[in-house]
């Protein structure tokens, strides 16, 4: 191992290469005595493994693709919970058993005995779903307004007092119509379902020039739920379930939104049902609006057994109860055994998830048991699966999450729990659950107050949060690229801000380019943005992150722009055979192996400064350590897709080094729709950087420098 005097050797060499241009030039300062932080390599560079189309999974885990995956030389594995997102319960076993076994539907828990190895498993869609999307496949549908009065939406039961320990209507349920466009509004027709609500307000969000809302992330000023002027049910005629037409206002409100806020439940179960989840929560089989004349409701909302059809509703929970006929069999999880035995985490712990939203705190807790009895490395457990982007409000979370945690710790008090994966490291608030304008706080900043008050903040001993910065896949990428480093930043402030302790680890638990299919993902505009978010995620102090396209992946076409990617790292045909590389993986060596030290130990991040032009801030990115072998490396990121720039790293001297560039020469896609490829496709290309020599940083291009 180098002695650490050879800090100073390297900022002398690189002196040297200074170029004196005019213009698109840059001065790289790296200060040997400012150390930002530390990581180990093994820990800090992980990737994902999630669900995919039925089939998939034994043609991802050949011996020939689990080896070219393990190749970028990322080592920790998240698992993603796909069922989470796409409204499922995870039978996470396929043998278990039924609450009511009799009839296979119910609360479903999986065997935790061992039993033959789980290859793969399923999401059980719920019947009982009042959102008309989710965030997986959307392709299921609202029971509020499919049509069908034998069909209902059930919230979660988990929420009464009986199972979370508060006070009784502490977790209000709610239902929120959206007329698509603002309609005049006088008289709501509601179906119940049983259990029913006794006190429950039929609400309207303001529509006005200066409120406009978006949906239900809405951030509007100045507004705030109002109850329609007959709007506030308490028992009565109106709360005794049945079929109830209300009539709210003589004068009709123009709004978009309707919002059902169901305070007390009548705790009813249906008749024969000795289970106390059946008479928990609230039930609505039917939700009709629009206007009352001479006694007849002018209904103004459609109902259709289809997402696209149906006027779109948002509830505030789900009811986890399904049946056996209800599993999806278009999608895929891997089994727990095969991540294990099929070599792909390496023997280090995988972060393993459990659903909250949409599961049971018992299933969870056989997971935990099964993975214990096979001896597998589970250290972390992720609770929750973007429940902020599902539109739950943080206190009913909180409510779910601590019931998961308790049965969890009852299982081995021990282990490590956090979450909750958020989608939207902006965590905003939202239209859909907060109350008033007064408190603007985000989504987290509620759940952590949550956990604060009902004394379970050891229960969030890590913050994830899953980074695609770019909603929109469809615009000049360079204008984007120039954002991500602040964004990163800003999402680690609010964190804090939010009041997760300095103390508790940042998870960056997936990251690409875009949630949508996009040919930045593909081009080396994808693998700046990779590289770059974790070099600034590490440097502000994130603790581990995870790639997510770990799989070979074909590509998929993004209709908004007719532009064809995805966030993977080999390019594969549909029975998963890879036919390439892609820009990513490329751009994930040269951070995993060139600037990092693959084989691990702690490598110091180092402060580092880019000074030059008025537009050098937007264009070129740097980031440096001291890795354990004695060297430093830099790592610099040229974000101008059109300008060559030269950079001098302070210093003067004599010592050689190595440079590894990835630019046009090396990599140059060429979009062709499904049959788009890249020419040349070739890794980061070593060079020797001669005393004296132009450090030459090409346009969109990936530069390591590194002592020799």
């Amino acid at each position: 191992m180098r002695a650490r005097c050879n800090i100073a050797g390297l900022l002398l060499a690189l002196g040297g290469t200074l170029l004196q241009a005019q213009n698109h030039h840059v001065t790289v300062t790296v200060n040997p005595h400012d150390s930002l932080g530390s990581f180990d390599p093994r820990s800090a560079f992980g990737s994902t493994i999630d669900g995919h189309v039925a089939g998939a999974t034994r043609h991802i885990f050949t011996r020939k693709n689990v080896a070219a995956m393990k190749s970028a030389n990322f080592h920790p594995i998240s698992y993603r919970l796909r069922t989470e997102l796409g409204i499922e319960a995870w039978h996470w076993n396929p043998r278990g058993r039924w609450s009511d076994a009799a009839h296979k539907q119910g609360y479903w828990t999986s065997n935790d005995t061992i039993g033959a190895p789980i290859h793969v498993s399923y999401g059980y869609r719920l019947p009982r779903r009042g959102n008309t999307i989710d965030q997986a496949n959307d392709d299921g549908y609202s029971r509020l307004t499919d049509g069908d009065t034998a069909t209902f939406w059930k919230s979660n039961p988990y929420l009464d007092s009986r199972y979370t320990g508060e006070a009784a209507d502490s977790h209000p349920q709610w239902v929120i119509v959206d007329m698509d466009s603002a309609v005049d509004v006088n008289s709501v027709t509601i179906s119940w379902g049983i259990p029913f609500a006794t006190r429950y307000d039929i609400q309207y969000w303001p529509d006005s020039p200066d409120s406009q809302p978006r949906g239900p992330d809405d951030n509007s000023e100045n507004v705030g739920w109002r109850t329609f002027d007959a709007g506030a049910i308490n028992g009565g005629v109106f709360g005794v379930g049945g079929n109830v037409g209300v009539y709210l206002t003589v004068t009709p409100v123009h709004t978009r939104w309707i919002r059902i806020l169901l305070r007390t439940s009548s705790h009813r179960g249906p008749a024969g049902s000795d289970d106390w989840r059946d008479a928990s929560g609230f039930a609505i089989r039917e939700i009709s609006v629009g206007q009352t004349h001479n006694g007849f409701l002018h209904d103004i909302s459609k109902h259709a057994p289809s997402a696209d059809e149906q006027t779109r509703t948002y509830v505030s929970s789900t009811d986890p109860w399904h049946r056996a006929t209800d599993r999806d069999d278009g999608t895929e999880q891997p089994g727990i055994d095969i991540m294990f035995s099929s070599g792909i985490t390496r023997g280090l712990p995988m972060l393993t998830p459990v659903g909250v939203l949409y599961d049971t705190p018992a299933n969870a807790a056989a997971l935990l048991r099964y993975v214990r009895r096979r001896h597998y490395a589970v250290t972390h457990i992720e609770l929750g699966e973007e429940p902020d982007g599902q539109f739950v409000s943080p206190d009913d979370f909180a409510a779910l999450y601590i019931q998961a945690a308790d049965s969890l710790r009852a299982v081995d008090p021990t282990v490590t729990l956090g979450g909750p994966s958020l989608q939207d490291a902006r965590t905003k608030v939202m239209m859909a659950w907060k109350e008033g304008t007064t408190d603007k706080r985000s989504w987290l900043a509620h759940f952590v107050d949550a956990l604060v008050a009902r004394h379970h903040m050891r229960d969030l001993a890590f913050v994830s949060f899953e980074f695609y910065p770019f909603d929109n896949a469809c615009v000049p990428t360079a204008p984007q690229l120039a954002q991500v480093a602040q964004k990163i930043r800003k999402a680690v402030e609010q964190f804090r801000s939010d009041g997760v302790p300095a103390t508790v680890p940042l998870l960056m638990t997936e990251y690409g380019y875009s949630p949508f299919s996009t040919e930045a993902e593909m081009d080396r505009a994808g693998a700046i943005l990779n590289a770059e978010s974790v070099a600034e995620f590490l440097t502000l102090g994130g603790a581990e992150t995870f790639f997510y396209g770990t799989e070979p992946s074909n590509l998929d076409r993004n209709e908004s722009c007719d532009s064809w990617g995805d966030n993977t790292l080999f390019i594969a045909d549909d029975r998963r055979e890879i036919r390439a590389k892609n820009s990513t993986y490329h751009a994930a060596r040269m951070i995993t192996t060139i600037w990092a030290d693959s084989t691990g130990g702690s490598h110091t991040l180092l402060g580092t400064s880019v000074t030059g032009g008025s537009d050098s801030e937007s264009a070129i990115g740097a980031y440096s350590l001291h890795r354990p072998d004695g060297r430093i490396a830099v790592l610099i990121v040229n974000r101008d897709p059109k300008n060559a720039w030269t950079a001098d790293v302070r210093g003067g001297g004599q010592l050689s080094l190595d440079v590894w560039r990835f630019s046009a020469a090396e990599y140059t896609w060429h979009a062709n729709g499904a049959k788009g490829v890249a020419k040349p496709n070739a890794g980061a290309r070593k060079l020797s950087l001669r005393s004296g020599a132009p450090l030459i940083l090409p346009p969109y291009s990936i530069t390591v420098v590194r002592e020799r």
